[in-house]
């Protein structure tokens, strides 16, 4: 019987919500939440144990956190190690994919996820251990850890691992040359797939080139005492009553507020609707969201020519990469009619 161990957030460790995304590591033997499930699942695997640690703790902490997790294993038996499953959860996802890279590097098993396609997770750790294709939300939890038990399964009974596209998880930038099962030659296999382009039919390709968005970098602005800065962000911070019905999560519109005659966002009068972090202290002093304040000190010192009128805002927790490069080409569009030189992208 082969061992494993399981790390999850403070949120399925059952510590908490965001109220608890500062809990730092703990161990535990007996196994909590998923662990669970997961075990229930791998018949020739025995997870044996459970980390728990905050979203923020590893975020913010990430030296610390990764250090006491990996001294900790140093005295642990285990032969897998598994993470989550993150589904769309942005901070979760990095979270399991930066202690899942540790682990891999420092004990050399083998280190097992998921992911929806959009956590940022996986592009920053796909090619450091298998990413499976998540859903989008808790709702998938059985799905997702099914994935990466019956992979385990496959690993610690020899079996033989088949692509990324056969196995369902995402690719890691290897590749390996193989016989096709059925001993067409490539030459042929290179014309037939010329065909079916020429005719327009769908074909597969066997070398698959990712293509990655190029943003090139815009030009330093020649003088900030001159310019029109405006703010855009993610923060959800709106009027209290939320004009425009922006979503809590997965938001498909975002807002545009006047704040030409604002020297910073009252208390009562604006708040955010973000679900995905406590919304106490931003709710307390909106500008910790949206920080016209500072803003205003800028302009009145001259560090800044102008603060633009209106500042743009949506929820980021939840929100697709579709949406958000549809978010960005609005809203850059008006900005660029309204004469705007720079934008500060205010980060939660």
């Amino acid at each position: 019987m082969k061992k494993a161990i399981h790390y999850i957030n403070q949120f399925f460790g059952q510590v908490g919500g965001e109220d608890a995304a500062d809990y730092k590591p703990t161990f535990h033997d007996e196994l909590v939440g998923c662990s669970n499930m997961l075990n229930q699942m791998m018949p020739d695997v025995e997870v044996t144990h459970t980390i728990i640690c905050g979203d923020n703790y590893i975020a913010s902490h990430t030296d610390e956190a990764v250090a006491e997790i990996i001294d900790w294993l140093k005295n642990q038996e285990f032969d897998i190690f598994f993470a989550g499953p993150a589904f769309m959860a942005g901070r979760y996802g990095v979270g399991c994919g930066t202690i899942g890279k540790a682990v891999k590097e420092t004990f050399g098993v083998p280190v097992i996820t998921s992911m929806n396609e959009e956590n940022p997770g996986v592009e920053m750790f796909q090619k450091e251990m298998y990413i499976f294709k998540g859903g989008r939300k808790a709702t998938f939890m059985k799905d997702d850890l099914g994935k990466m038990a019956a992979f385990a399964q496959k690993i610690v009974k020899g079996e033989e691992l088949l692509p990324a596209a056969v196995e369902g998880y995402f690719p890691r930038g290897i590749r390996k040359e193989i016989f096709h099962p059925e001993g067409i030659p490539a030459a042929d296999r290179a014309v037939d797939m010329l065909i079916k382009k020429l005719k327009g039919e769908p074909f597969q390709t066997e070398l698959v080139i990712p293509k990655r968005e190029r943003v090139p970098v815009a030009p330093p602005i020649k003088d900030l005492s001159k310019a029109t800065i405006a703010l855009v962000g993610s923060s959800g911070v709106v009027p209290s009553n939320n004009p425009d019905r922006i979503q809590t999560a997965s938001a498909t519109k975002w807002g545009k507020y006047d704040i030409s005659g604002l020297d910073h966002l009252p208390k009562g009068e604006y708040k955010t609707i973000h679900a995905g972090y406590d919304p106490e202290a931003i709710c307390e002093v909106p500008d910790r969201g949206m920080p016209v304040d500072a803003m205003r000190t800028y302009e009145r010192e001259g560090k800044i020519g102008k603060l633009h009128e209106y500042y743009y805002v949506t929820v980021g927790t939840g929100t697709t990469q579709a949406y958000a490069a549809k978010f960005g080409q609005e809203i850059a569009a008006e900005l660029k009619e309204a004469g705007v030189d720079g934008v500060l992208l205010v980060a939660t």
